[in-house]
């Protein structure tokens, strides 16, 4: 007994431990972690790698939807559609918007922040609303109920304030359009001329891993510029 009963322990956990080895994806639901559940039919791409439906995706990573193709993101209490032809990147009760659009429904008070310019709700009730970075120019539309735009007062390059470029609030009903190269200054130029590389997303990807260093320092010259750094 003294020489079989410890070897068929060998394979048994004690109280309160748990066996090291897990296999499989995490099993912890988006309300837990931050993170999100990541629904689309194809031409979305997370950190590089074509994703498939209903995909867990995790603050830090950064999403892309190619043209003619969008996304929904389903976090605890909000839901994300992102748009064609969009690059952002899912932060915790934030989504970081390079360029595209996004249309948000949200009960959590869920923020969209371009560059130096945040949209926040206003109440932490259902509030719907847009945002949308192109040309250098923000757009906010608010759907349902009010949102408020903050500016970093620390980036804003100094101009007078005019109603189409300060910040305040965006009522339920209306649009209004914000200068972010007035607001949050002139963008850094990149590094090379084949750089296609935002250079806002240079720092914040460091988090990301090796896969943004390789975007810059395998990435040929020559060619045609993609969409984003993340085109494969």
């Amino acid at each position: 007994m003294m020489v079989i009963v410890p070897v068929s322990l060998l394979g048994q956990t004690g109280p309160g431990q748990t066996d090291p080895v897990q296999t499989g994806p995490s099993q912890t639901g988006p309300g837990q972690t931050g993170g999100a559940i990541l629904h689309t039919q194809g031409g979305v791409w997370v950190n590089g790698y074509e994703a498939q439906d209903s995909s867990a995706v995790f603050p830090g990573d950064l999403l892309e939807t190619k043209p003619g193709f969008s996304a929904n993101l389903t976090l605890d209490g909000s839901s994300v559609l992102i748009q064609p032809e969009t690059v952002a990147k899912l932060q915790d009760g934030l989504l970081v918007l390079d360029h595209g659009a996004v249309s948000v429904g949200t009960s959590k008070s869920f923020k969209v922040r371009v560059n130096c310019i945040t949209v926040v709700p206003i109440l932490n009730e259902w509030t719907q609303y847009e945002v949308t970075d192109r040309n250098g120019t923000v757009q906010v539309a608010a759907r349902k109920d009010d949102v408020n735009v903050e500016h970093q007062m620390a980036l804003r390059k100094t101009a007078p304030e005019t109603q189409s470029s300060g910040g305040g609030t965006v009522r339920e009903g209306e649009q209004k359009n914000y200068n972010e190269t007035e607001l949050c200054g002139a963008p850094a130029q990149p590094t090379s001329p084949t750089s296609g590389l935002s250079p806002k997303w240079i720092g914040a990807g460091a988090a990301g891993g090796g896969a943004l260093l390789c975007v810059i320092l395998c990435r040929g010259g020559g060619g045609k510029t993609p969409v984003s750094a993340w085109q494969p």
